[in-house]
């Protein structure tokens, strides 16, 4: 099984940083591409950014420009760096993983607890 543990979340002011972090373990073998989603009170989750094994990303429209997605997989860890934080990217970001397939459709079948982002004043 996989498990993967979110880090970075936290309150920060419009126009601000933040970097979250995703680590994964267990049968590492099984990830091929990972993931960020957000999700809103009230909203559908929705990709933010994704990586697959050959490195090709892709992202939303809200996220181009501002976010970046990486991955260092000697640490098994995928990365989001997020700048020009706006009120509306208030959410809980979710870590995924699964095949390149998988996340390239549905998410892949493995998912963190979800980090609260706070954009506020």
């Amino acid at each position: 099984q996989v498990q993967l543990v979110e880090s970075g979340g936290g309150l920060v002011q419009p126009g601000g940083s933040l970097r979250l972090s995703c680590a994964a373990s267990g049968s590492i073998f099984s990830i091929e591409a990972m993931a960020w989603y957000r999700q809103a009170p009230g909203n559908q989750r929705e990709l933010v950014a994704a990586i697959t094994s050959h490195g090709s990303t892709n992202y939303a429209d809200f996220a181009w420009g501002r976010f970046t997605i990486s991955r260092d997989n000697a640490k098994n860890t995928v990365y989001l760096q997020m700048n020009s934080l706006k009120p509306e990217d208030t959410a809980v970001y979710y870590c995924n993983a699964g095949t390149d397939w998988a996340i390239a459709t549905t998410g892949g079948d493995y998912w963190g607890q979800g980090t609260q982002i706070t954009v506020s004043s």
